[in-house]
């Protein structure tokens, strides 16, 4: 044990140089862990932790057995193809960041956490309610779901920039087919969910409307919306079995964007989370109307630092992607 703890001690202290990281120490400083989603994935994510963390080799060698396959090899060598089915995505990314957080040892804890849509199982490992094993089992059952809705019903996504979502909220309303708006990501950028004529229909009307990009994204599905029901009523029986206990800090969920430390709560969150917009923008502010100062992204890319800032421009927000010497 002692060899494990010196082990992440030292995975710490180069991470604090390595990094933007700044460690305070006065009590006003609250951290927060952020968590990212889909989209974050690249082809190489987590080698580096695999080659020099015996801790991140020993997880990831359990993942492959969990999973049934060598996810590793798609994480490290695959294609960008591989790496953007929903099946090996989710699991890669919910790898990369809770394996990454979990080498910053205890000294590196959260005093509140939250996650982007997939990232919200992240968060609940950081925050102790969930653990790895049973953590990575509902990202894998949660990504096989949706896939599987996405090939009921073709559908899309789209990025609307440039107006304000009372705006694009109407128009989704307006549209006879599927559109709903599925990500306040910050403010002037929300993505909207449905089937692909909904979708082109919403994306016609918002650029008259003077969006400044109505830009559809190369995702699988529908994510967030009405159309993601089967995956949800598939998913929900497996959240309901798996043991999910009271948090170390607060975990702020998507659905309402409040914090959360109940098992029963947070498992009735994670279900609806698959139908329901991710409240981004709103999680952020609450979280720093509730204390937090500081924000710390863990996992692949930086898109919730740049979404942090836009949101807050004061607030302080920096991103730990790689294990670096």
């Amino acid at each position: 044990m002692k060899g494990k703890e010196a082990e992440h001690k030292k995975q710490y202290q180069i991470l604090i140089k390595t990094s933007n990281f700044k460690l305070h120490q006065n009590n006003t400083y609250m951290k927060a862990y952020v968590f990212p989603g889909q989209g974050a994935q690249f082809t190489g994510m987590g080698k580096d932790l695999y080659e020099q963390s015996p801790l991140a080799k020993e997880m990831f060698e359990k993942a492959n057995e969990i999973l049934g396959f060598r996810i590793t090899d798609l994480m490290f060598e695959g294609s960008d193809e591989d790496l953007k089915q929903t099946k090996v995505t989710q699991p890669a990314i919910f790898l990369h960041s809770v394996i990454l957080a979990k080498t910053l040892g205890d000294s590196f804890q959260p005093e509140m956490t939250a996650g982007h849509s997939l990232g919200e199982f992240s968060a609940l490992v950081a925050a102790g309610a969930l653990s790895f094993e049973d953590g990575l089992k509902l990202v894998s059952q949660r990504a096989l779901a949706m896939q599987k809705a996405c090939e009921k019903e073709p559908s899309t996504m789209a990025a609307i920039v440039g107006l304000e979502d009372n705006v694009v909220e109407e128009v989704c309303d307006s549209i006879e087919d599927v559109v709903v708006a599925a990500n306040y990501n910050c403010p002037g950028q929300l993505v909207i969910s449905g089937s692909i004529s909904g979708i082109d229909k919403a994306c016609e009307v918002l650029k008259e409307k003077g969006a400044k990009r109505a830009l559809k994204l190369p995702v699988g599905g529908a994510f967030h919306s009405p159309l993601m029901e089967p995956a949800r009523a598939e998913l929900a029986k497996a959240i309901e079995e798996t043991n999910i206990v009271k948090p170390v800090c607060p975990v702020y969920q998507n659905v309402s964007a409040k914090p959360f430390t109940d098992p029963a709560e947070i498992k009735e969150n994670l279900i609806a989370q698959l139908t329901a917009p991710v409240r981004w923008t709103q999680t952020v502010q609450n979280m720093i109307a509730d204390g937090a100062t500081h924000f710390t992204e863990i996992g692949p890319g930086k898109v919730l630092q740049g979404l942090i800032k836009k949101i807050d421009r004061s607030a302080e927000a920096e991103s730990i992607g790689q294990f670096q010497q």
